[in-house]
């Protein structure tokens, strides 16, 4: 009797195992199987869009250009160059539009790369600051003298080019990364001052309005400026994104950016950005 049951359990075990084998994949335990990493690596372009705010910090007050324009002057027994000036900062926001460039190396779901990005628009800010009027003397030369000063400082950021290595992790058709690196930018830069002396015998010559007094009073402006166009400016670059694979070699990409420039004056850059490109 025993051999008999071994014989049919044998038997019995043969059969489902055959039948097992003509099950579909998704009854035999392969629903939800792993889904094969995208290939991101390679050579790469796209265009983009970006948005976003800059802080320009001008901190100084021009007090080198300011002590060389009244050089030898009387109205220094004021103390004019030691004049408060602080221009501080100003935030602005603006819009640009671009391109991006890079090659990445894969290794399974870790993915590295170098990349350059650039983007055209118009950042920067203007400040102003002003000092006076003050009349003292008489001085040296006998006059009272009426001074004001003014102080002001521009940068106008045109073209921003950052060159990143960024490392990401490959998540099905998702990239997320993180990037650092070197900015660069093209500016023009305005730094001016402005002094305006009125002078007579009197106090109240001094104080009288150029505009309808007439002799003794004598009114005058020194002017000093130091325009750059197209500077090179510097500085670094941080930030993080995502890839996302759309089809073929199309993909398409959120990202924010940090630069801070370093140069003349201190500028930092937030930036969104938006872009489609497309992975050989």
């Amino acid at each position: 009797m025993r051999r008999v049951v071994l014989a049919a359990a044998v038997m019995l075990g043969a059969v489902a195992s055959a039948q097992a084998a003509d099950m579909p994949d998704f009854l035999r335990g392969s629903l939800g199987g792993y889904s094969p990493t995208v290939n991101w690596q390679g050579f790469y372009v796209g265009g983009q869009y970006g948005y976003g705010s800059s802080d320009e910090h001008f901190g100084g007050s021009n007090g080198s250009m300011l002590s060389s324009l009244i050089a030898n002057n009387v109205i220094q027994e004021m103390g004019v160059a030691q004049w408060n000036l602080q221009l501080g900062g100003v935030s602005t926001r603006s819009s640009g539009y671009g391109a991006f460039t890079g090659y990445n190396w894969q290794w399974d779901d870790v993915v590295a790369g170098l990349e350059a990005s650039y983007l055209h628009g118009s950042f920067g800010g203007t400040t102003a600051a002003t000092a006076g009027p003050l009349i003292g003397g008489p001085l040296s030369d006998t006059f009272f003298h009426n001074v004001t000063v003014n102080s002001s400082d521009s940068i106008a950021i045109s073209d921003i080019a950052t060159f990143r290595a960024r490392a990401g992790y490959a998540y099905g058709s998702f990239l997320p990364y993180l990037f650092g690196g070197l900015a660069l930018g093209n500016a023009d830069i305005t730094q001016a001052v402005n002094v305006h002396d009125q002078y007579g015998p009197t106090f109240a010559n001094a104080a009288a309005s150029c505009s309808s007094a007439t002799p003794p009073l004598v009114c005058y402006s020194l002017h000093s400026d130091n325009t750059l166009h197209n500077h090179l400016i510097y500085g670094y670059t941080a930030g993080l994104g995502v890839d996302i694979k759309l089809v073929g070699g199309l993909f398409m990409r959120a990202e924010w950016e940090y630069v801070r420039f370093v140069d003349l004056i201190q500028v930092n850059m937030n930036t969104v950005r938006a872009g489609l490109g497309y992975k050989f």
